[in-house]
Protein backbone atom coordinates (compact mmCIF):
# COMPACT_ATOMS: atom_id res chain seq x y z
CA UNK A 1 0.00 0.00 0.00
CA UNK A 2 1.16 3.29 -1.09
CA UNK A 3 1.04 5.74 1.40
CA UNK A 4 -0.06 9.27 0.23
CA UNK A 5 1.34 12.91 1.21
CA UNK A 6 -0.08 15.11 3.18
CA UNK A 7 -2.94 12.35 4.87
CA UNK A 8 -3.65 12.34 8.66
CA UNK A 9 -4.37 7.82 8.91
CA UNK A 10 -6.31 7.17 12.17
CA UNK A 11 -4.85 3.75 12.97
CA UNK A 12 -6.15 1.21 15.39
CA UNK A 13 -4.01 -1.13 17.24
CA UNK A 14 -4.58 -4.45 19.42
CA UNK A 15 -6.54 -4.31 22.69
CA UNK A 16 -4.64 -7.20 23.99
CA UNK A 17 -3.81 -9.58 21.30
CA UNK A 18 -0.67 -8.39 19.04
CA UNK A 19 -2.39 -11.22 16.38
CA UNK A 20 -5.07 -8.53 16.10
CA UNK A 21 -2.90 -5.99 14.51
CA UNK A 22 -3.40 -5.76 11.03
CA UNK A 23 -0.73 -5.83 8.50
CA UNK A 24 -2.45 -2.42 6.40
CA UNK A 25 -1.86 -1.04 9.90
CA UNK A 26 1.61 -2.12 10.55
CA UNK A 27 2.57 -0.98 7.45
CA UNK A 28 0.71 2.39 7.55
CA UNK A 29 2.78 2.95 10.82
CA UNK A 30 6.21 2.07 9.43
CA UNK A 31 5.58 4.40 6.10
CA UNK A 32 4.55 7.57 7.80
CA UNK A 33 6.77 10.45 8.64
CA UNK A 34 5.52 10.43 12.83
CA UNK A 35 2.98 8.70 14.88
CA UNK A 36 1.34 10.47 17.13
CA UNK A 37 0.09 7.96 20.15
CA UNK A 38 -0.96 8.48 23.39
CA UNK A 39 1.13 7.45 25.46
CA UNK A 40 4.69 6.69 23.50
CA UNK A 41 6.16 4.18 26.07
CA UNK A 42 3.48 2.07 26.07
CA UNK A 43 3.29 2.55 21.84
CA UNK A 44 7.13 1.58 21.75
CA UNK A 45 6.14 -2.16 22.51
CA UNK A 46 4.22 -2.24 20.37
CA UNK A 47 6.79 -0.72 17.85
CA UNK A 48 9.28 -2.97 18.75
CA UNK A 49 7.41 -6.00 18.07
CA UNK A 50 6.98 -5.14 14.50
CA UNK A 51 10.53 -3.53 13.88
CA UNK A 52 8.67 -0.13 13.43
CA UNK A 53 10.98 2.87 13.43
CA UNK A 54 8.92 5.61 13.14
CA UNK A 55 9.28 8.53 15.15
CA UNK A 56 6.63 9.00 18.21
CA UNK A 57 5.34 12.40 19.42
CA UNK A 58 3.29 12.25 22.67
CA UNK A 59 -0.31 13.30 22.09
CA UNK A 60 -3.06 13.32 25.07
CA UNK A 61 -5.64 14.92 26.74
CA UNK A 62 -3.44 17.22 28.98
CA UNK A 63 -1.46 18.50 25.18
CA UNK A 64 -3.79 18.11 22.63
CA UNK A 65 -4.78 21.94 22.08
CA UNK A 66 -0.97 22.46 22.13
CA UNK A 67 0.33 19.08 19.94
CA UNK A 68 -2.91 19.43 17.29
CA UNK A 69 -1.51 22.60 15.86
CA UNK A 70 1.68 21.62 15.42
CA UNK A 71 0.76 18.52 13.96
CA UNK A 72 -1.82 20.35 11.37
CA UNK A 73 0.93 22.68 10.50
CA UNK A 74 3.03 19.59 9.82
CA UNK A 75 0.54 18.18 7.89
CA UNK A 76 -0.25 21.15 5.34
CA UNK A 77 3.54 20.72 4.80
CA UNK A 78 2.99 17.48 2.79
CA UNK A 79 3.80 15.49 5.84
CA UNK A 80 2.31 11.40 6.14
CA UNK A 81 0.70 11.41 10.11
CA UNK A 82 -0.69 8.27 11.79
CA UNK A 83 -2.52 8.73 14.58
CA UNK A 84 -3.08 6.01 17.84
CA UNK A 85 -4.40 5.62 21.26
CA UNK A 86 -2.52 3.12 23.57
CA UNK A 87 -4.99 0.06 22.65
CA UNK A 88 -8.57 -0.10 19.98
CA UNK A 89 -9.71 2.24 17.63
CA UNK A 90 -8.73 6.21 18.54
CA UNK A 91 -10.78 8.49 19.67
CA UNK A 92 -13.03 5.23 20.85
CA UNK A 93 -12.73 7.04 24.81
CA UNK A 94 -9.55 8.00 23.97
CA UNK A 95 -7.79 11.55 22.43
CA UNK A 96 -8.03 12.69 19.40
CA UNK A 97 -11.11 14.72 18.54
CA UNK A 98 -9.44 18.06 18.53
CA UNK A 99 -6.87 16.67 15.43
CA UNK A 100 -9.47 15.27 13.41
CA UNK A 101 -12.03 17.67 13.32
CA UNK A 102 -9.34 20.37 12.82
CA UNK A 103 -7.86 18.42 10.11
CA UNK A 104 -11.28 18.33 8.31
CA UNK A 105 -12.33 21.59 8.81
CA UNK A 106 -8.97 22.60 6.97
CA UNK A 107 -9.89 20.95 4.03
CA UNK A 108 -7.04 17.78 5.07
CA UNK A 109 -7.58 14.24 3.68
CA UNK A 110 -8.35 12.10 6.88
CA UNK A 111 -8.05 7.94 6.17
CA UNK A 112 -9.50 5.29 8.80
CA UNK A 113 -7.42 2.53 9.02
CA UNK A 114 -9.87 0.15 10.95
CA UNK A 115 -9.01 -2.62 13.58
CA UNK A 116 -9.96 -3.35 17.36
CA UNK A 117 -12.67 -2.01 19.70
CA UNK A 118 -13.43 -3.30 23.14
CA UNK A 119 -16.70 -2.02 22.88
CA UNK A 120 -17.75 -3.78 19.77
CA UNK A 121 -15.54 -6.73 20.15
CA UNK A 122 -18.11 -6.68 23.70
CA UNK A 123 -21.45 -6.50 21.69
CA UNK A 124 -20.03 -9.18 19.19
CA UNK A 125 -20.16 -12.09 21.23
CA UNK A 126 -22.62 -10.48 24.26
CA UNK A 127 -25.89 -11.92 23.30
CA UNK A 128 -27.87 -8.93 23.84
CA UNK A 129 -29.10 -7.01 20.92
CA UNK A 130 -26.61 -5.11 18.57
CA UNK A 131 -29.21 -3.82 15.78
CA UNK A 132 -29.29 -0.62 18.06
CA UNK A 133 -26.74 0.31 21.01
CA UNK A 134 -25.53 3.08 23.23
CA UNK A 135 -22.16 3.89 23.61
CA UNK A 136 -22.04 5.67 27.17
CA UNK A 137 -17.64 5.44 27.51
CA UNK A 138 -16.74 6.12 31.12
CA UNK A 139 -19.68 7.11 33.29
CA UNK A 140 -18.92 9.95 36.28
CA UNK A 141 -16.07 8.60 38.33
CA UNK A 142 -18.35 9.65 41.88
CA UNK A 143 -21.63 7.61 42.81
CA UNK A 144 -23.86 10.61 42.87
CA UNK A 145 -22.78 12.01 39.36
CA UNK A 146 -22.81 8.43 37.70
CA UNK A 147 -26.28 7.90 39.80
CA UNK A 148 -27.84 10.93 37.66
CA UNK A 149 -26.40 10.40 34.59
CA UNK A 150 -27.59 6.87 34.54
CA UNK A 151 -31.63 8.14 35.52
CA UNK A 152 -31.14 9.74 32.41
CA UNK A 153 -30.25 6.61 30.64
CA UNK A 154 -33.31 5.07 32.20
CA UNK A 155 -36.00 4.56 29.69
CA UNK A 156 -33.14 4.20 26.77
CA UNK A 157 -34.70 0.76 25.00
CA UNK A 158 -31.88 -0.82 24.00
CA UNK A 159 -28.24 -2.00 24.57
CA UNK A 160 -26.33 0.23 26.85
CA UNK A 161 -22.59 0.15 26.80
CA UNK A 162 -20.18 1.66 29.27
CA UNK A 163 -16.75 1.50 29.92
CA UNK A 164 -15.01 0.80 33.32
CA UNK A 165 -11.84 0.29 35.61
CA UNK A 166 -11.13 -1.80 37.91
CA UNK A 167 -11.48 0.16 40.55
CA UNK A 168 -14.73 1.60 40.20
CA UNK A 169 -16.28 -1.69 38.41
CA UNK A 170 -17.89 -2.75 41.72
CA UNK A 171 -19.64 0.54 42.70
CA UNK A 172 -20.63 1.07 39.36
CA UNK A 173 -22.45 -2.29 38.98
CA UNK A 174 -23.88 -1.37 42.34
CA UNK A 175 -25.52 2.10 41.11
CA UNK A 176 -26.26 0.09 37.79
CA UNK A 177 -28.50 -2.32 40.00
CA UNK A 178 -29.93 0.55 42.06
CA UNK A 179 -30.82 2.82 39.71
CA UNK A 180 -31.89 0.26 36.12
CA UNK A 181 -33.03 -2.46 38.06
CA UNK A 182 -31.89 -5.90 39.11
CA UNK A 183 -33.33 -7.82 36.21
CA UNK A 184 -31.97 -6.55 33.45
CA UNK A 185 -29.93 -9.01 31.32
CA UNK A 186 -26.05 -7.90 31.09
CA UNK A 187 -22.46 -8.96 30.14
CA UNK A 188 -19.46 -7.72 31.85
CA UNK A 189 -16.17 -8.46 29.04
CA UNK A 190 -13.04 -8.32 31.04
CA UNK A 191 -9.58 -8.46 29.52
CA UNK A 192 -10.39 -8.90 25.73
CA UNK A 193 -7.95 -10.91 23.73
CA UNK A 194 -5.83 -10.82 26.62
CA UNK A 195 -4.95 -14.20 28.44
CA UNK A 196 -7.64 -13.95 31.21
CA UNK A 197 -10.31 -12.66 29.10
CA UNK A 198 -13.62 -13.27 30.72
CA UNK A 199 -17.52 -12.67 29.22
CA UNK A 200 -19.76 -13.19 31.81
CA UNK A 201 -23.31 -13.13 31.58
CA UNK A 202 -25.85 -12.83 34.25
CA UNK A 203 -29.02 -10.28 35.35
CA UNK A 204 -27.44 -6.88 36.46
CA UNK A 205 -28.76 -8.37 39.98
CA UNK A 206 -26.35 -10.78 40.30
CA UNK A 207 -23.00 -9.08 39.47
CA UNK A 208 -21.91 -7.44 42.65
CA UNK A 209 -22.22 -10.61 44.47
CA UNK A 210 -20.04 -12.76 41.34
CA UNK A 211 -17.22 -9.81 41.63
CA UNK A 212 -17.17 -10.03 45.19
CA UNK A 213 -16.61 -13.51 44.70
CA UNK A 214 -13.56 -13.40 42.99
CA UNK A 215 -11.12 -10.81 43.53
CA UNK A 216 -9.55 -11.57 40.30
CA UNK A 217 -12.51 -10.47 38.18
CA UNK A 218 -12.20 -7.32 39.56
CA UNK A 219 -8.58 -6.73 37.56
CA UNK A 220 -8.40 -5.08 34.01
CA UNK A 221 -10.25 -3.22 31.58
CA UNK A 222 -13.98 -3.71 31.40
CA UNK A 223 -16.76 -3.26 28.75
CA UNK A 224 -20.34 -3.30 31.09
CA UNK A 225 -23.37 -3.57 28.44
CA UNK A 226 -26.45 -3.56 30.02
CA UNK A 227 -29.83 -4.73 27.90
CA UNK A 228 -32.12 -1.20 27.22
CA UNK A 229 -35.81 -1.13 29.47
CA UNK A 230 -38.18 -3.17 28.13
CA UNK A 231 -41.20 -2.21 26.23
CA UNK A 232 -43.36 -0.27 28.57
CA UNK A 233 -46.43 -1.72 30.07
CA UNK A 234 -50.15 0.34 28.62
CA UNK A 235 -49.88 3.86 30.27
CA UNK A 236 -52.68 4.60 33.29
CA UNK A 237 -54.84 7.48 32.05
CA UNK A 238 -52.61 9.51 34.98
CA UNK A 239 -49.42 8.04 33.40
CA UNK A 240 -50.33 9.29 29.89
CA UNK A 241 -51.41 12.75 31.17
CA UNK A 242 -48.14 13.25 32.68
CA UNK A 243 -46.47 11.64 29.89
CA UNK A 244 -47.76 14.77 27.65
CA UNK A 245 -47.05 17.03 30.04
CA UNK A 246 -43.17 16.24 30.23
CA UNK A 247 -43.35 16.05 26.12
CA UNK A 248 -44.71 19.61 26.15
CA UNK A 249 -42.03 20.65 28.65
CA UNK A 250 -39.10 18.81 27.01
CA UNK A 251 -39.87 20.66 24.23
CA UNK A 252 -39.07 24.54 26.08
CA UNK A 253 -36.56 23.34 28.10
CA UNK A 254 -34.03 20.36 28.69
CA UNK A 255 -35.28 17.12 30.47
CA UNK A 256 -33.76 17.74 34.33
CA UNK A 257 -35.47 20.87 34.18
CA UNK A 258 -39.26 19.95 33.30
CA UNK A 259 -38.49 16.51 35.61
CA UNK A 260 -38.29 19.38 38.25
CA UNK A 261 -41.55 21.44 37.31
CA UNK A 262 -43.13 17.39 37.30
CA UNK A 263 -42.37 16.66 40.40
CA UNK A 264 -43.84 19.93 41.89
CA UNK A 265 -47.13 19.15 39.90
CA UNK A 266 -47.62 16.14 40.36
CA UNK A 267 -45.59 14.39 43.53
CA UNK A 268 -44.41 11.87 41.74
CA UNK A 269 -40.45 10.15 42.15
CA UNK A 270 -37.80 11.74 40.05
CA UNK A 271 -37.05 7.96 38.61
CA UNK A 272 -40.67 7.45 37.44
CA UNK A 273 -40.78 11.48 35.87
CA UNK A 274 -37.58 10.27 33.89
CA UNK A 275 -38.74 7.07 32.66
CA UNK A 276 -42.12 9.09 31.57
CA UNK A 277 -40.51 12.25 30.31
CA UNK A 278 -37.46 10.15 28.35
CA UNK A 279 -39.44 8.04 26.56
CA UNK A 280 -42.05 10.88 25.75
CA UNK A 281 -39.51 13.15 23.92
CA UNK A 282 -38.11 9.95 22.13
CA UNK A 283 -41.04 9.18 20.94
CA UNK A 284 -41.51 13.15 18.94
Amino acid sequence: MAVVSGVLYVVATPIGNLGDFSPRAAQTLAEVDLVAAEDTRHSRHLFDHFNIKTPLISYHEHNEEKIATELLTRLKNGERIALISDAGTPMISDPGFTLVKQAREQGLRVVPIPGPSAVISALSVSGLPTDRFFFEGFLPAKSAARRRRLEQLLAYPHTLAFYETPHRISDTVQDLVQVLGGQRPAVLARELTKLHETVHAAPLEALPGWLAADANQQRGEFVVLVAGNPAPATLSQEDAWIERLLTALTREMPVKQAVAIAMEVTGRRKNELYRLGVAGREDE
